[in-house]
């Protein structure tokens, strides 16, 4: 399903502040698989999403979706493969917009959109079904302004909206960062039954741990701009964040010194 391999991104090259983000970064899964990504600050955990959704081009390497090649393609013709949540609730849904109007957008995207503008019934009705699914009450409030709801209602919105049309590939940076914990674990829980209901190719970018172990069927960890560890099967169901470490250390020479993520244990 996602072939990405030896990915290779450089900013500012050839100036005092040129720096390696991607060093080679390689990662295959098969369809279906959900994939936590952990690492140290500046190990390329966010360069390797941005790589993958065409943010910007790799200076080398190839990126395939479902045998399709989209290593050339830019951010808004690669977007119809993917769907995002970023780490900011405040991204990924418009404000001013209604939870209906936003949802249809979602619906609409990639298709020809015309001057017509509306939500339809049917729409309506689909609507309120789907956003049964959150567990938040928000299939009772569709004509609210998205403005006015709270970060987790906001971030479980966006999850929705980012699987209404099956992607090829899921990527969550760091989506729960901002939430409180009982909001994040909620919207982690919602995370995890989508997944599993839509059988949806996922990548996880994540600051914790313990959510990196528990959470997906595969688990890699990057380090100076390439994956380092790739752990699955039943290996990944018996670690443990002391395994991990130790892991780490053992792969890398170094000891992991993350303090974000450590104190995320």
């Amino acid at each position: 399903m996602l072939n990405a391999v030896n990915l290779q991104k450089t900013f500012n090259a050839g100036t005092v502040n040129e720096k390696v983000a991607l060093n080679g970064a390689t990662l295959c899964l098969e369809e279906g698989e959900f994939c936590t990504v952990i690492g140290g600050n500046g190990a390329g955990k966010s360069t390797f999403l941005n790589a993958l959704a065409g943010v910007w081009p790799v200076d080398g390497g190839s990126i395939s979706l479902d045998g399709i090649d989209v290593t050339g393609l830019p951010e808004y013709k690669r977007a119809k493969y993917l769907g995002r949540v970023f780490q900011d609730p405040m991204t990924g849904t418009a404000a001013n917009m209604q939870i209906d109007e936003n949802l249809a957008l979602a619906k609409r995207r990639g298709g020809h959109r015309g001057l017509g503008w509306g939500v339809t019934k049917a729409e309506r009705e689909e609507f309120h079904e789907l956003l049964k699914i959150l567990d938040l009450g928000l299939e009772d409030r569709m004509t609210s302004k998205v403005g006015l709801l709270s970060g987790g209602q906001r971030q479980a919105l966006t999850l929705l909206m980012a699987t209404l049309q099956k992607p090829k590939l899921l990527l969550l940076d760091e989506h729960t960062a901002a939430l409180d914990p009982k909001t994040a674990a909620k919207v982690l829980e919602t995370t995890e039954k989508i997944i599993q209901e839509q059988n949806l190719t996922t990548m996880m970018v994540t600051h914790n741990m313990r959510d990196a172990i528990v959470h997906g069927n595969r688990l890699i960890m990057m380090n100076e701009g390439k994956v380092i560890l790739n752990i699955c099967g039943e290996e990944k169901k018996k670690l443990t964040i002391e395994d991990l470490l130790h892991k780490f250390e053992e792969v890398s020479g170094t000891e992991f010194t993350s303090d974000k993520e450590i104190l995320s244990r």
